[in-house]
This record gives structure tokens, C-alpha cells and sequence, in this order.
């Protein structure tokens, strides 16, 4: 899983596969689910994301990670 913000656009996107998108549904305004040919969500596109989340902070629980977390 990746999280990637575009600042210039204020836009999250939250890569939760690699595989490729093959369809998008938008859920509300500005929230957008990206689902493979299999139809398992693969991302989510939130657009004026400083606006709808808490951009200061992340927190994460109890999640088995086998890689190091990298920060940029």
C-alpha cells in the first residue's frame, strides 16, 4: 500500500494493489474507488484532501510489515 500526495492538486491517492485499474465509480464528491478487471478495489483517488482528512497525521496499528516503511 502506498499513499501519495499531489500538492500542487491537493489530491490523495491511496495505491492498495498493484495491479492495474480498469474501472472507477466515484462514491461522493471528489472520492473516487478504482477497481481491478476483477472488481477488487485497487485504489482511492480524494481530491481536496486537506479539506475531508486529517493531513497532519498518520497512525498505524498492528499491521504486518515485512518491508522497512520508507518516508520521503
Amino acid at each position: 500500500m502506498k499513499l501519495n500526495y499531489y500538492p500542487d492538486t491537493d489530491s490523495l491517492y491511496i495505491d492498495l494493489s498493484e495491479k492495474e485499474s480498469a474501472d472507477s465509480v466515484e462514491v461522493t464528491e471528489g472520492v473516487v474507488i478504482d477497481y481491478d478487471v476483477d472488481g477488487n478495489i485497487v485504489g482511492i483517488d480524494i481530491d481536496n484532501a486537506s479539506g475531508k482528512l486529517a493531513m497532519n497525521q498518520l497512525s498505524i496499528n498492528r499491521l504486518p510489515f515485512k518491508k522497512e516503511i520508507i518516508a520521503m
